[in-house]
């Protein structure tokens, strides 16, 4: 499908960066939200986008002027009978999100291509409210849009290949990396990146090392911010959210650091509310200290001992799991990682890492940790498979890749 008009639902951070990235592709697309003012900002954060572009001498004032003009602002959906896709970005909450996919479903012609921009919900469940669930599919992006180049392409159980095939084009029209993924909770990026982040909060409330010390030495590693900074930029509440979904599908490997719901429920969100494990007003932060003194007076979990491999192993972990369960493809995997969080590029990804360093060695510190941290770090079947295989990595010249 060629797509020539294009709408997006939801003017917040994500659906207004999402818009900007249509408008770029030369697209005319509507912004849609039931608040007015939501629309003004979200036309604004499209504006700026622009701007910023041309103070950095990227683009002419008048191409920016031109593709900013592609991006209009509505607060209906008077106008959507023209569409050929339309992409829902509004809060990540099922029943808000069917509703959209009823009301549009109603309102678009037949060949419309209905995207949702969630980070872990259901595909099949949302297009389970339309008449078109061939049409209806997962198109993922990463925040922030204009400089993040994955989009997670997600089919539901009906989507039709033709639909993938559309999605994977205009993504691509859109200089975006789009990797096919099975759906499931978490989809591909956040299943791994939670319990690496989730790991470092564990980490925190157990006294292992300062939140500083731990973002310190993930940086030195090759991520481009710590698991901490990273949590108070996506928003403690959100990553709360969606560990309780990857828990309620994977169970107990899954279970959500203490210190996060208590941060979320001392309303620290992050940066958005000026402070998070990280407090941004300057003042010295002494709640946080509170904080951890009463969870660990709960658990009686205390002194651990944190290193980098600790939140790098389940994050490898998790992303054999998928391999396993045939989520993606091992390429997409470290693809997806290395696109969508930054996973050092020089080290390939997950599971090229884990070949590097030896699988044969990532098997037997999962057991140790698995035998002193509990079994979130039970090592998955395809790992001891792969090992009594002679599947070593890169030192037997064949591991999750050839060598």
């Amino acid at each position: 499908m060629n797509v020539k008009k294009a709408g997006v639902i939801g003017a917040g951070t994500m659906g207004a960066q999402i818009a900007q990235a249509i408008s770029q592709a030369g697209v005319p697309v509507v912004l849609m939200d039931i608040q007015e003012e939501n629309v003004r900002l979200g036309l604004e954060t499209v504006r700026k986008i622009y701007q910023s572009r041309v103070q950095k001498r990227k683009m002419k004032e008048a191409d920016a002027s031109q593709k900013t003009a592609l991006v209009t602002g509505a607060m209906d959906y008077e106008g959507f009978g023209e569409m050929d896709m339309v992409i829902e970005a509004v809060f990540e909450e099922m029943d808000e999100k069917r509703k959209v996919f009823s009301a549009l479903d109603a309102v678009c012609p037949p060949r419309t291509i209905l995207a949702t921009n969630t980070s872990s919900l259901s595909i099949s469940a949302m297009a389970s409210v339309t008449r078109r669930s061939k049409q209806v599919i997962g198109m993922h992006f990463f925040n922030p849009v204009y400089a993040m180049k994955l989009v997670e392409v997600i089919p539901g159980l009906d989507t039709s290949p033709q639909t993938v095939s559309d999605v994977v084009a205009f993504s691509e029209r859109l200089g975006k990396t789009p990797i096919r993924v099975q759906e499931g909770p978490g989809f591909v990026v956040n299943r791994l990146l939670m319990p690496y982040l989730n790991e470092a909060a564990l980490a925190l409330q157990e006294g292992a090392a300062s939140p500083k010390e731990m973002d310190e030495a993930m940086k030195a590693f090759g991520m481009p911010m710590g698991p901490f900074t990273l949590l108070d930029m996506i928003g403690i509440d959100i990553a709360e959210k969606v560990s309780l979904i990857l828990y309620d599908a994977f169970g107990p490997r899954m279970s959500i650091a203490a210190v996060l719901s208590e941060l979320v429920r001392a309303k620290r969100f992050g940066k958005k509310s000026g402070e998070g494990v990280y407090r941004y007003d300057g003042e010295k932060d002494e709640r946080l200290a509170g904080i951890l003194q009463k969870i660990r007076k709960e658990t009686g979990i205390v002194g651990t001992q944190f290193a980098p491999e600790r939140l790098l192993l389940l994050m490898i972990n998790e992303a054999a799991i998928c391999l396993q369960e045939g989520v993606a493809t091992a390429g997409d995997l470290d693809l997806a990682m290395v696109t969508g969080t930054g996973f050092p590029q020089e080290k390939g990804g997950p599971l090229h890492y884990a070949d590097q360093i030896g699988l044969d060695v990532v098997l037997s510190e999962l057991q140790r940790y698995s035998a002193e941290l509990g079994p979130r770090f039970w090592p998955a079947p395809i790992l001891k498979r792969m090992v009594g295989a002679g599947y070593l990595g890169l030192k037997s010249k064949r591991g999750f890749f050839s060598y």
